[in-house]
């Protein structure tokens, strides 16, 4: 987690985070509660789940408001609306969507997929908003749940 200091008078965001599957299944999934300040971007929250998550941001992603059919939602964020290639996306970029725009209230749930390729899962819900306190550093890893699932298979493992 990068640790940054959050301003006084700005707010914390709680968000739960599930590593899920294709289905929208949470039970038993582990799962990180992370703790955000209100200006960072969805960018900036993708790189707190993915490092809490112990993943390696290198594949797209995006998040989308239908939890089970991404391709199917009427709200999203995508980095390919960042892209520099120019790449079509239907949904604005994340890199300056705050999360704020996005999570507009306690309990909202979005689904954050992270590469299109090996669909990875995770839910994410909005709940908490705390006021942030002076100094206070918040961008971390609440807590933690459950050993996640590794994002590339053990050669070792494939082997035996």
């Amino acid at each position: 987690m990068t640790g940054r200091t959050a301003k006084t008078g700005n707010r914390i965001f709680n968000f739960k985070v599930i590593q899920s599957n294709c289905a929208g299944n949470v039970r038993g999934f582990p799962y990180r509660v992370l703790a955000v300040p209100e200006k960072f971007t969805l960018y900036e929250l993708a790189l707190e789940i993915l490092a809490s998550f112990e993943f390696d941001c290198d594949h797209a992603f995006g998040f989308y408001n239908n939890l089970t059919r991404y391709s199917q939602s009427s709200e999203g964020y995508e980095i390919f609306s960042d892209d520099e290639m120019g790449r079509d996306s239907d949904y604005p970029g994340v890199k300056m969507t705050p999360v704020t725009t996005a999570f507009t209230g306690i309990g909202k749930k979005m689904l954050f997929l992270f590469d299109y390729g090996d669909e990875w899962y995770f839910r994410v819900e909005l709940i908490g908003i705390e006021p942030a306190g002076a100094g206070q550093s918040r961008a971390v890893c609440v807590k933690s749940v459950g050993e996640a699932r590794p994002q590339y298979a053990d050669l070792d493992d494939e082997e035996e």
